[in-house]
């Protein structure tokens, strides 16, 4: 089921020429996820060229909470890195979040000055999304995410010829609920196939977000997307 995604947008202040797309955590909006940054950093996510856009999953039965309700990118046989992805609303849910890609191109703003990552399972939704199908923009971030073992991922890159998109990665040492043993796990996994990654343990962290950690994404995001001379 192709739709079309709500969405929550901070505009940059100055010139636009570039985008990123933030995906939040299951059961989280577009809008959840911004005030949530806004709330830890005191202002939001903003830059003076860079549009950030904060999609919405639509609500979709979700097996870990027994099939209730649930705004997830994809569905889930059970919370763990050691079991088979659910290929079927992984892939219809990145022909969704293509649609996003797809809009910004058509504002004039090149792939690769489009960014995509998110949280937890924001975080592995994009790394589907990039390495899977969008091997031409300019990086990916995940922060607290994982992949599974045998990821349709990991097979895409088998395959792969192609330099790809570089990835950041943040994790929190001890996190309960997506483990920082998978975080890394995944991390090794894309550095073996051949993706320039980035790997930062954070300690202390729980399954959140802090203050460090995102001012950290934020200067990479100006790394990797940088003000063109026109942007003033």
């Amino acid at each position: 089921m192709q739709g079309v995604l709500q969405r929550t947008v901070v505009a940059p202040t100055g010139r636009h020429s570039a985008s990123v797309i933030f995906l939040h955590g299951s059961g989280d909006t577009g809008q959840g996820i911004r005030a949530w940054i806004k709330q830890i950093l005191n202002q939001d996510l903003s830059f003076q060229h860079i549009k950030v856009i904060y999609p919405t999953a639509p609500a979709r039965p979700y097996t870990p909470m027994r099939g209730s309700l649930s705004t997830v990118w994809f569905d889930r046989y059970k919370i763990s890195n050691d079991c088979p992805e659910h290929t079927e609303t992984i892939d219809s849910m990145c022909q969704d979040l293509t649609s996003l890609i797809d809009d910004e191109v058509k504002n004039g703003i090149r792939k690769n000055r489009i960014l995509l990552g998110g949280f937890s399972m924001g975080g592995g939704m994009a790394m589907h999304l990039v390495y899977r199908y969008h091997q031409d923009v300019a990086g990916v971030f995940a922060l607290s995410s994982f992949l599974n073992k045998n990821s349709a991922v990991y097979q895409a890159l088998t395959k792969n010829e192609r330099e790809l998109p570089e990835l950041f990665q943040c994790h929190g040492i001890v996190d309960e609920l997506v483990l920082h043993s998978w975080g890394e796990e995944t991390n090794g996994m894309l550095k073996l196939l051949g993706v320039q990654t980035a790997f930062l343990s954070i300690p202390n962290l729980y399954h959140e977000l802090n203050k460090s950690e995102l001012e950290k994404l934020q200067a990479w995001i100006l790394k990797k997307l940088p003000k063109k001379p026109k942007d003033e």
